[in-house]
């Protein structure tokens, strides 16, 4: 991972978003900024990651990054209409939500977390790419090895007296089992309508040996990028965890399952297996 820059797989999802964008029309999630926050990151026409995010072979992964992103927005809209005002998204990398913020009006402010330096590169992308940063949005700079993620984000004006909920994609493979419970705990314990969608993988030994041979291969390509897989969840052991947390309510779905709820009829290549990939929405009730 190269300091001040959101790591390859982030550069990764904002790559496949965009393409989606281009490609596909954006059919599935419609993200105007997408290609113009990607063209200010593009300092390289090589670049193996958009190489592999534009290819005409890769529409499966659009679509499922694509569906990814609707889910955990949708998921934004259903907390607003609860009366829910903060969302934080973690790990923000290009991600464009809180530039586009479509609940402004409503009051509901966007807080991205973080690492400070990367932070500071992406504001230059944004104003490179001539995108204003709205008054909801506001960066919350957390190095997570010297302050908590409850700290990083009061210092930015966060309320811990109110609910709130987290975007959180593309992360959690790459945490320790106690830094992703941690961080779980930390939003439960939040008032009453707070919630979160993250996303995780099943254990490879789960896979069939055909989608485990796979698996392995793109462990050890992000690996060699520095960014090593620490954390698998069978989908029974992280419901028992969630609802030890205090999460009450909850929908575990896999990627194959949520593209097709965007796509009527679209089911994925044999060559494009989820490899046990989920995406995952809990909040807490009273």
């Amino acid at each position: 991972m190269q300091i001040g820059r959101p790591s390859i797989t982030a550069r990764g999802a904002a790559a496949f978003r965009a393409a989606h964008q281009e490609l596909e029309g954006g059919r599935v999630f419609y993200d105007p900024l997408a290609l113009r926050v990607l063209a200010a990151d593009a300092d390289d026409a090589d670049d193996p990651v958009l190489e592999a995010a534009f290819h005409p072979g890769r529409e499966d992964v659009r679509l499922s990054v694509a569906a990814r992103a609707r889910f955990a927005e949708d998921a934004v809209a259903a907390a607003v209409t609860r009366g829910v005002r903060q969302a934080v998204a973690l790990g923000a990398g290009l991600d464009t939500f809180g530039c586009r913020n479509p609940y402004e009006a409503e009051g509901l402010r966007v807080f991205e977390v973080d690492h400070p330096a990367t932070q500071e590169w992406k504001r230059g992308r944004l104003a490179a790419a001539e995108i204003p940063v709205p008054p909801s949005l506001t960066f919350a700079p957390v190095d997570f090895e010297r302050q908590s993620l409850a700290d990083g984000l009061t210092a930015a004006g966060f309320d811990l007296a109110r609910p709130a909920f987290f975007c959180w994609l593309g992360v959690v493979p790459y945490l320790t089992h106690t830094a992703v419970l941690d961080t779980l705990g930390f939003i439960a314990a939040l008032p009453d309508g707070s919630g979160v969608v993250f996303d995780y993988g099943e254990p490879p030994d789960a896979l069939p040996p055909e989608q485990r041979a796979v698996h392995e291969a793109r462990a050890a390509w992000a690996a060699e990028a520095g960014e090593p897989f620490l954390s698998f969840f069978t989908p029974e052991e992280l419901a028992d965890e969630l609802r030890r947390l205090g999460f009450s309510a909850r929908e575990d779905i896999r990627y194959r399952d949520l593209t097709a709820r965007y796509e009527s009829g679209h089911r994925m290549a044999q060559g494009n297996a989820d490899l046990g990939a989920h995406v995952i929405h809990a909040w807490t009730q009273g």
